[in-house]
């Protein structure tokens, strides 16, 4: 959550697990889209000797489609290359790490550096590549190791000839939820006196505070994009709607050929996929999720049906009995959620939202992360900025794409529990618990930063945890 370990398959394959996806209209540079695309989840920062980073055997894409029919109009395909410069030493550095000079990819005393190609891919399929042996930071080992860390990470950022910023690393993990009770029973820590099983109403813990992540970041000019190859100034142009989603393509075959050799080989297939958060991880059933990570958006009305009666929505009044008669009674009556629908796999049309922009770039039922890239950013602290995005007013945020930190767990779980449900249903009154819904866990304001790339520098091994028992009883 948002799409940590959500199927069989990718919590097995981390390297290949989409995480999350962001996408927004870059607050400090408006004329460009930034994406974000994360991958190898719950990164413990002191998780030596070998530390993270992307797969060498992965092909990772970020698709986006200007038309609304599901289907890539431009692809950026990222490929990475890690090599050993010492292969006698058990060392990921070999001394104090420091960064590349001008018109240089390598760092001193890194010995596994990882460097990648980027390459952009039409409609059509003609590729063209953009950049080559372009550097991956090292990960943040500690004070002595990689003293200085934003200058490390700094030398990754990388303007290609093609007008795009691209950086490709590890960053402080933004996204915030307490998993640890959500997945206890479907637990809200906020909410705790109402459930089946009571405890105590406490504070929400967020369980990915300190944990790091691998980010694949892009900034684009939005001209670029979009299919009037123009910067659109209406939010009802439908030109200015962009679909977006990520995915990590492995070979068919991997052959264990022994004495450590692994081969692979075979066609390229699709094993893990990401637009809005949460589809894959609480909407679609266990059985289907490593079936829906291999699909394309175009084929998604197979899953429509998970979309319509989502079974998160149907648990939250048996969780909390009494506290949500009105949601009780519409799905007794057998509503179908086309609010959820809009959200997650339709858009959201002005005639639901007449005072918001819409983001329906076409009639696909496609579950993609769709921006109107005509809407202004709203930074954080700003006036009309708000975490709970369109819910909170705000239009620039969720599900108008995506910012590092919206809090996307309360906007879904408050839009599942039937907030949502008088845009396309003006007779049902919300219940009156549905404004505390929540997990309450609060995002950590030192993992981001206001510009590229947005996620800050990755927590380091050294300083984490921050606090650690000052004796060991077993020692006494």
């Amino acid at each position: 959550m948002s799409s940590h370990r959500e199927a069989p398959g990718t919590s097995k394959d981390p390297v290949v697990d989409s995480t999350d996806l962001y996408a927004f209209v870059s607050p400090d540079k408006p004329s460009t889209v930034t994406i974000l695309a994360n991958y190898v989840p719950l990164q413990d920062p002191a998780g030596g000797p070998n530390f993270f980073e992307f797969g060498d055997d992965v092909i990772y894409k970020i698709h986006i489609d200007n038309n609304g029919d599901g289907l890539a109009d431009w692809t950026y395909t990222f490929n990475f290359h890690t090599e050993t410069v010492d292969p006698n030493t058990f060392l990921y550095n070999t001394s104090t790490i420091t960064a590349p000079g001008p018109g240089s990819s390598t760092y001193a005393n890194f010995n596994r550096p990882q460097l990648y190609y980027v390459t952009l891919v039409d409609g059509e399929g003609h590729e063209k590549i953009l950049g080559g042996n372009l550097p991956c930071p090292p990960c943040n080992i500690g004070p002595r190791s990689t003293p200085n860390y934003p200058s490390l990470s700094a030398a990754a950022h990388r303007t290609l000839p093609s007008g795009e910023l691209v950086f490709a690393g590890q960053r402080a993990e933004g996204f915030f939820v307490d998993l640890g009770s959500i997945f206890d029973l479907g637990g809200l820590r906020p909410l705790n006196s109402h459930h089946l099983i009571p405890l105590a109403t406490a504070s929400g813990v967020n369980s990915l505070a300190s944990k790091n992540v691998h980010t694949i970041a892009i900034q684009v000019p939005i001209s670029k994009l979009t299919s009037s190859k123009t910067m659109p100034s209406s939010v009802t142009d439908s030109a200015a709607v962009l679909g977006i989603w990520t995915t990590a393509n492995r070979q068919t075959v991997r052959r264990i050929a022994g004495k450590g050799v692994v081969a692979d080989s075979g066609p390229y297939v699709q094993v893990s996929r990401l637009g809005n958060p949460l589809v894959n991880e609480v909407v679609v059933p266990v059985s289907l999720k490593d079936y829906f990570n291999s699909e394309p958006p175009v084929k998604d009305s197979q899953f429509a049906a998970a979309v319509l009666e989502p079974e998160l929505a149907t648990l939250i009044p048996k969780l909390y009995p009494g506290a949500f008669p009105n949601l009780a009674a519409y799905q007794a009556a057998g509503m179908k959620r086309t609010d959820i629908e809009a959200i997650f796999v339709t858009g959201i049309p002005a005639s639901i939202l007449p005072s918001a922009p819409t983001n329906v770039g076409g009639k696909a039922i496609a579950e993609v992360l769709r921006l109107n890239v005509a809407v202004p950013p709203t930074t954080v602290g700003s006036n009309g900025y708000s975490a709970l995005g369109v819910i909170g007013g705000d239009v620039g945020g969720f599900p108008n794409g995506r910012r590092p930190q919206d809090d996307v767990v309360t906007i879904a779980l408050r839009a599942l529990a039937g907030a949502t449900i008088p845009l396309v249903d003006k007779t049902y009154t919300v219940d009156a618990v549905v404004s505390a819904v929540g997990d309450g866990a609060v995002s950590e304001p030192s993992c981001y930063q206001a510009t590229f790339p947005y996620l800050a520098d990755p927590h380091d091994g050294y300083d984490n945890p921050s606090t650690t028992p000052t004796a060991n009883p077993d020692s006494a």
